[in-house]
């Protein structure tokens, strides 16, 4: 999972302050391994990620993998940083997901970067399409609806 921050210009609902106070809204996206869009949840650019991967966990589609019955959470969760917190990485456990969280203030290096290279992949595609790329509309209703045609196209 991984995040992806736009300008709003005209500001509207789900945005808060980026850059200079300027408005925006974060979009935060779950894939799987083949980049994949999973989920994609939008929310002001101010929300704090780690507060973020709780409803994006919990947005996980049921997805059938073996035969049997359809997984309803994932089995790992790789993220960045920004995602880094005790309280989520025990409440992730708790749900049986093993997490793979780099620690803050550590030193890069830990290979994370060669296997969250797929979402990046995903969010570059998902900022080619130009209503993700800067938000022009103020509901956030019109934006989710955006996000989620984005999401199925790609």
């Amino acid at each position: 999972m991984d995040r992806v921050t736009v300008r709003a210009f005209d500001g509207g609902g789900a945005t808060g302050p980026v850059d200079r106070r300027k408005p925006g809204t974060k979009h935060t996206v779950m894939v799987d391994r083949a980049g994949v869009p999973l989920v994609i949840r939008t929310a002001g650019a101010n929300a704090s990620d780690h507060r973020q991967i709780l409803p994006l966990i919990l947005d996980f589609p049921r997805v059938g993998g073996v035969p049997g019955r359809l997984k309803e959470l994932p089995d790992e969760a790789y993220a960045d940083r920004g995602y880094d917190s005790e309280a989520a990485r025990a409440l992730l456990r708790w749900l049986g997901i093993e997490p793979h969280i780099a620690k803050r203030k550590t030193e890069h290096g830990s290979g994370l970067g060669k296997i969250r290279r797929v979402v990046e992949r995903t969010i570059s595609r998902l900022k080619g399409l130009r209503r993700l790329r800067v938000r022009y509309d103020r509901l956030g209703v019109i934006m989710g609806a955006w996000a989620t045609l984005a999401v199925s196209v790609i």
